[in-house]
């Protein structure tokens, strides 16, 4: 059997180190031999003569340094306060069941400094030498199933680096596989380990991968979250309630804070009743102590203010329109600070600066956005002049990150250039009272600035590691929830489709059905069920089945899409072979790029599913080239012709009339081709 070329690879586990925390893998690989396969662990498969041999060891790994800590835990706020009910009732809670760990659930609204509470306990973690310390924004089911990959992968969890035997491949593990292996490590590793797992928003999604108990007792679980589903306490979780603080608390903390910045001088008779009309939001009152810090007013003078400001929000945010129950204290305080950033350096840029980043991930965003050519032409575009005798220079790099630095300076968001992706950062209820009042007419302009911004920074930075993908998507995903069909209505609907695709490319194929699923309704809703687009995202749904072991699914899909493809193509396709040879389009110039697209997409996919030589792939190649031929592009016209002829006589035979009929065009076109070029040749005068 010599000239049949084998690759074969015998698997070998050695045994686990004593710690139980990561094995080896030995590889062996036979070349030149039969056509045997073996693949399973420890399998053997041999046919025909050995011509040679090699061991390829497996690379060395490098010891895990323990103790590790993953995920940007957040920074305690200034003048946190410890808050020891509440403390309390998360360790009553936890102390109430000693056979086994469960998670505590912390449940309540936006701005009562849940995230706070749970930031600290990890902190403490830290402190205590917890071995393991992860930290998850937990708002998407794919960014948890990423963070437990990349913690797998991270602590060496045994079998993260062994093929998936679907995939064929050494350390092809998908994500979600990698993510399991990951539970089933905390399950029953010896080591300490916590997991936090911040702003649950699907309590439904969420529940394969709730960390399970830990058999050493050693392990914890924190979530936040503001749902208050029977979900979140199944499974022997326990929800505890996280509201206010308390009057003493918050007292606590505007002393603590103006104290803090040397401004304890601002206190007076009027701080209790400030409290009081904040509703003692920790959100709120972190404004509103910004705000006193930065201006030197007094408790007095800021609730004088506030009252005003509050009167002018009765126009833009009704009171009815409060579905938070604290958003008003927020929309306000926010308001007020606004109102002083905007002209303060650089001039004009506070409010354009944060309607933009409220419509992205609050949870965080690379500073690197605010270096890009859309968001710099936006603000230049949006800055309100403190005078129309002020000539402002153009607005660059540096400016955008002032801008920044001036809203962090207010409370507004969290500028922090040590979080790498997640820079830039502000409160979901800050973010959801600025969407609130951005005027009808502006927010186009908003979405598809942060559209062309995510683009820039996207086509620069790809490709991106498994963090760095799972943010960019986390922020498609918030654009999304908040424009609804605005995205599609300014053409930025690419960043679906992008981050579709980095969904299946990373392995989480449980998760990019559903969202392909969802996509292709919206795009069959508004663009229509025949539109190029629409069959794209149909494309990639099958994908998306294929990859999560739904062939079944996948080809009812496929199936289905090729009729309506045949109605489409049959639909423009010219009645005869003159009239293929003519320059104008029955769509007009957008319709043939629509046309071009759609057949493009289709030869691609022809091509990956049945291959090149597959009849309907040649005759899609065909129409490809016909179609370049109607909009002037002749050269690449006639290319493709060519490949479609040499395809059709060899699958085909040289008689056969579909051959025949390409032919007898693709000679048209060459003699077409050469009267054009004498022609030219003799109106430019050449001999």
């Amino acid at each position: 059997m010599a000239g049949w070329a084998m690759k074969w690879r015998r698997v070998r586990r050695k045994s686990p180190s004593p710690a139980g925390e990561h094995g080896t893998v030995s590889s062996v690989r036979v070349t030149d031999s039969g056509d045997a396969i073996a693949w399973a662990p420890h399998s053997v498969a041999i046919s025909g003569h050995i011509s040679q041999l090699s061991f390829v060891p497996p690379a060395p790994r490098t010891p895990v340094e323990w103790p590790v800590r993953l995920g940007g835990v957040p920074t305690l706020a200034s003048a946190f306060q410890d808050r020891a009910s509440a403390r309390e009732r998360i360790d009553q809670a936890r102390a109430d069941h000693t056979t086994v760990v469960l998670a505590q659930v912390l449940s309540g609204g936006g701005g009562v400094g849940k995230t706070q509470l749970a930031a600290a306990y990890a902190h403490q973690a830290l402190v205590d030498g917890v071995e393991l310390v992860i930290w998850v924004d937990a708002s998407e089911t794919e960014q948890v199933i990423a963070h437990y990959a990349r913690a797998a992968r991270h602590v060496q969890t045994p079998g993260v680096d062994e093929p998936d035997e679907r995939d064929g491949g050494p350390g092809s593990r998908s994500a979600e596989d990698a993510a399991r292996l990951f539970l089933q490590w905390l399950a029953t590793t010896s080591r300490s380990w916590l997991v936090v797992l911040d702003d649950i928003t699907d309590p439904d999604a969420m529940q394969p991968w709730w960390p399970p108990p830990s058999a050493s007792g050693r392990g914890r679980v924190l979530a936040t979250t503001r749902r208050q589903d029977a979900l979140l306490s199944g499974g022997g979780r326990a929800v505890v309630a996280i509201g206010t603080y308390s009057a003493a608390e918050a007292d606590a903390y505007l002393r603590e804070r103006l104290a803090a910045a040397h401004a304890a001088h601002l206190l007076d008779g009027k701080a209790a009743e400030l409290a009081d009309v904040l509703g003692h939001l920790p959100l709120a009152l972190s404004h509103a102590a910004a705000y006193m810090v930065n201006e030197d007013v007094t408790c007095a003078e800021y609730l004088r203010r506030f009252t005003d400001s509050a009167a002018r929000l009765d126009d833009l945010l009704p009171r009815h329109a409060d579905t938070e129950g604290y958003g008003r204290q927020v929309a306000t305080a926010l308001l007020l600070s606004l109102d002083v950033a905007q002209v303060c350096e650089p001039v004009g840029l506070a409010v354009p600066a944060l309607r933009l980043a409220s419509v992205l991930d609050p949870a965080g965003h690379p500073r690197s956005l605010w270096s890009s050519g859309a968001v710099t032409h936006y603000l230049n575009s949006h800055r309100t002049a403190s005078s129309p005798d002020i000539a402002r220079p153009d607005v660059g790099p540096a400016e955008a990150q002032a801008a920044l630095r001036l809203l962090h300076r207010y409370g507004l968001i969290v500028d922090d250039a040590h979080a790498d992706y997640r820079a830039v950062r502000l409160h979901a209820l800050t973010a959801r009272a600025t969407r609130e009042y951005i005027p009808g007419d502006v927010l186009p302009r908003v979405v598809r600035t942060a559209v062309d911004a995510l683009t820039e920074l996207w086509e620069d930075s790809y490709p991106f590691d498994r963090t760095e993908a799972g943010v960019m998507r986390a922020n498609v995903d918030n654009l999304a929830a908040c424009t609804e069909d605005l995205l599609w209505e300014i053409d930025g609907h690419h960043l679906l489709r992008w981050a579709g695709h980095h969904l299946i490319d990373y392995g989480l194929a449980t998760a990019a059905v559903p969202y392909w699923q969802r996509l292709t309704a919206t795009s069959e809703r508004l663009l229509g069920r025949t539109h190029p687009k629409t069959f794209s995202a149909r494309r990639d749904l099958a994908v998306a089945y294929f990859k999560a072991n739904r062939d079944k699914d996948a080809f009812a899909v496929l199936r289905e899409d090729f009729a309506y493809q045949d109605q489409t193509l049959a639909a423009s396709q010219p009645a005869t072979p003159q009239a293929c040879d003519r320059y104008s389009h029955p769509y007009g110039k957008t319709g043939t790029k629509e046309f071009i697209a759609l057949l493009e997409d289709t030869l691609a996919f022809r091509e990956r599913l049945l291959g090149s030589d597959d009849p309907t792939t040649l005759a899609c190649q065909a129409n490809l080239a016909i179609a370049h031929w109607q909009t002037g592009e002749f050269g690449k016209a006639t290319r493709l012709l060519k490949r479609a002829v040499t395809g059709r006589e060899r699958v085909l035979g040289a008689c056969h009339p579909d051959t025949v009929a390409a032919s007898d065009r693709l000679q048209r076109w060459r003699d077409e081709r050469r009267k054009r070029w004498r022609r030219h040749h003799r109106s430019a005068g050449i001999p």
